[in-house]
């Protein structure tokens, strides 16, 4: 797929109440610390971006990972013609027909209708190269800042700072950016509104504006270093962009007679190479440096930044181990540096920690980079001892770490009368204590490992064999009455009793054998899809989007709108009716598409569309940490993996006919296999996967 093919609207048709995906169009580079977007109200809100609006106020330098998250240190820009009162902010937007707009990841056209002015822009890792093409008079470049900017002028530069981030850890955290014009000032206006800072400069009557800017976290001197290092041709950096996203594109070559699959396919791949992003730089030889927030200091290493673990833990990085682990073992030299600078391993990055969501699932993350063979012994000895440390001590800020520490190894899990989504955090803190085990295991350190292994069973301790569900328990051993499955909230995370209850990553086999009946378990998740998708508002007291897009996906309590639900599917594999997850996931993947409206639900930072691309691949890590992929259901003909060992891996699945339902796992690289999963190992190995889809089980 060319890259020129993908429109970055994908997804971004959302609103606070429903969403289909909460993305936004950005323009940039995989993993780039800024991204480019329009934006299309002057309001001060997450949702700036509505893809079937005409306003048009400008392009946004945004750093928004999710709506919920919120932006930061960010800044709007636009040109305009002819004299405008830049007092008023509500008089200077124009408009723009978006079905003339190009929207690509390397680049974006916009036509302002009211200034009759033509934007065009491309981006590099640190900034970013604009294009104005003007057809009046009295033409000017217009930046708007939120709450805080100062500006200067030098020349044919402007230097800003931006300090628009609120942190409980540093009010010294500001982006420098700076910006060269290849046309000569004429003057400059400055003026404050209620939520901008607005900065005009005037060229007078020019035909064209080439501006290149760049930024830094550390210092306007490196933002200038920055800003030296992009090419000041547009059209060479277009390309140069266009390169760097193709390299990406063509680790994966899909070939399939439905067209329009292959074109979802790859507007989700898009989607997984944006998070996280990048928090360094590059210094004067070309090392990476950060600005330590913790600590207000530029330190040395990697760090990442707009990533929630909880979102991408079980998809996003075991894709990354499979296809860039190179980059991947930079991420988590980054994640390494926050732990160092904050004492705890990250949860919520954006920048600095937000403390979002339950559970530390970073754990999954360290221990799937482990069992996979990419982490050093020597490093593997840094990462445990920091993924003890972070999940046993108590922090002085609740945003880090767990909560209840002593409660959870008292009770061997977290009551529900003095903890919120108790069974969530229960469950995670379970999941979390396998993923320490491996990571002990591979060291050969046996005493932490078998600790860690037998506290990873505490979800045991809210398993009701009566209700087949997980249910909160209170501090004196008895399940908290009243139950009900359906209600949402309070004691579970963004979901009931049935999204959540089936957590249990790496005991699956263990989870089964708590029914009563042998054929519990299998009748559970039958029920579970089976049922009406109704839900109570509970403990959150009103209707929250998460609820509304589950209702609204119809497929019964399985809310793939979500992340608890993700694995669900692929649970039939422990069964005796493995059938069951082919068809499940099969008739899942219709519910994506590569329009607006292309997701069921929250997209979260690559996290869905790795799911995406797992499922149609035709294999799933249910278990990361487990170096396991279950067998799932593959949509395409053929798929060629170019893995950076050099080797080929090709995926080639028989009969596959939109009336065929149910696949069988024939062979892995020549071998004859009947396994309900693979493994990482075979996956990269180079060779052949072959599927055959049939039309009975």
């Amino acid at each position: 797929m060319n890259i020129e093919n993908i429109d970055t609207r994908h997804g971004t048709n959302n609103s606070p109440d429903f969403s289909h995906g909460n993305t936004l169009p950005y323009t940039g580079v995989p993993f780039g610390m800024n991204y480019f977007c329009v934006q299309t109200t002057d309001e001060d809100t997450s949702w700036f971006f509505k893809p079937t609006d005409h306003k048009y106020s400008g392009i946004r330098l945004t750093h928004q990972p999710s709506p919920w998250i919120g932006d930061f240190q960010q800044l709007i820009f636009t040109a305009i013609s002819e004299s405008v009162d830049i007092t008023d902010l509500n008089t200077i937007s124009g408009s723009y027909d978006p079905e003339r707009a190009i929207f690509q990841p390397n680049y974006l056209r916009i036509q302002d209708q009211r200034y009759d002015v033509t934007s065009e822009l491309t981006a590099s890792a640190y900034g970013a190269n604009v294009r104005y093409t003007f057809n009046r008079h009295s033409n000017g470049f217009l930046l708007k800042v939120p709450k805080t900017g100062r500006f200067d002028v030098a020349g044919n530069q402007l230097s800003v700072t931006v300090q628009n981030y609120a942190s409980d850890f540093s009010d010294d955290f500001n982006e420098f950016v700076k910006i060269n014009f290849d046309a000569t000032i004429k003057s400059t206006q400055q003026f404050q509104t209620e939520l901008y800072d607005l900065f005009l400069v005037n060229f007078g009557d020019i035909t064209e504006l080439n501006v290149t800017l760049a930024t830094s976290f550390i210092s306007p001197k490196q933002a200038e270093l920055n800003l030296d290092r992009i090419n000041p041709n547009f059209d060479i950096s277009v390309e140069s962009a266009a390169t760097e996203w193709q390299k990406y594109f063509d680790l994966i070559e899909v070939s399939d007679q439905n067209k329009q699959n292959i074109s979802t396919f790859y507007h989700n791949l898009y989607r997984v190479f944006l998070f996280p992003q990048r928090c360094y730089e590059l210094d004067q030889d070309n090392e990476p440096i950060h600005f330590d927030i913790y600590n207000k200091a530029t330190k040395t290493g990697f760090l990442y930044m707009n990533n929630g673990f909880w979102d991408t833990s079980k998809t996003v990085y075991p894709l990354f181990s499979i296809l860039i682990p190179e980059t991947f073992k930079q991420m988590l030299d980054g994640f390494y540096n926050s732990y160092l600078e904050s004492g705890f391993l990250p949860k919520w990055l954006a920048p600095d920690e937000r403390g979002m969501m339950p559970g530390t699932l970073i754990d999954a993350v360290i221990a799937d980079a482990a069992v996979k063979g990419l982490l050093s012994d020597d490093k593997l000895k840094l990462f445990l001892k920091a993924m003890i440390d972070s999940s046993t001590k108590k922090a002085d800020n609740d945003k880090f770490g767990r909560q209840g520490t002593a409660d959870y190894d008292r009770y061997g899990y977290l009551p529900a009368d003095k903890y919120k989504e108790s069974v969530n955090n229960t469950l995670d803190y379970a999941y979390s204590d396998f993923c320490i085990s491996q990571v002990a295991k591979i060291l050969g350190e046996t005493d932490i490992q078998q600790k860690y292994l037998n506290s990873s069973m505490n979800y045991k301790n809210l398993f009701d064999p009566e209700t087949g569900l997980m249910r909160a328990k209170l501090a004196n051993g008895k399940f908290k009455e009243p139950f009900d499955s359906l209600s949402w909230g309070t004691d579970y995370t963004e979901g009931s009793a049935w999204q959540n209850s089936f957590s249990v990553f790496h005991d699956i086999d263990g989870l089964r054998d708590l029914y009563n009946d042998e054929d519990g378990f299998r009748d559970t998740l039958v029920e579970l899809c089976n049922q009406a998708p109704a839900y109570h508002v509970g403990g959150y007291g009103f209707e929250i989007h998460e609820m509304t897009e589950m209702a609204q996906l119809n497929f019964g309590q399985l809310a793939l709108s979500n992340q608890p639900s993700f694995h669900i599917p692929y649970l039939f594999m422990y069964t005796d009716k493995p059938e069951y997850t082919s068809i499940l996931v099969k008739q899942l993947l219709n519910k994506f598409n590569d329009t607006i409206n292309g997701y069921p639900g929250d997209e979260d930072n690559g996290s869905m569309s790795a799911w995406y691309i797992f499922s149609t691949l035709g294999f799933y890590p249910v278990c990361p940490g487990s170096g396991q992929y279950v067998v799932g259901s593959p949509q395409f003909d053929s798929v060629k993996l170019n893995l950076p060992n050099g080797k080929q891996t090709t995926i080639i699945t028989k009969n596959n006919l939109p009336q065929n339902q149910f696949n069988h796992l024939e062979s892995v690289n020549d071998h004859v296999s009947s396994d309900r999963y693979i493994t990482h190992d075979q996956v990269i190995s180079g060779g052949k996967i072959i599927n055959r889809i049939t039309l009975l089980p």
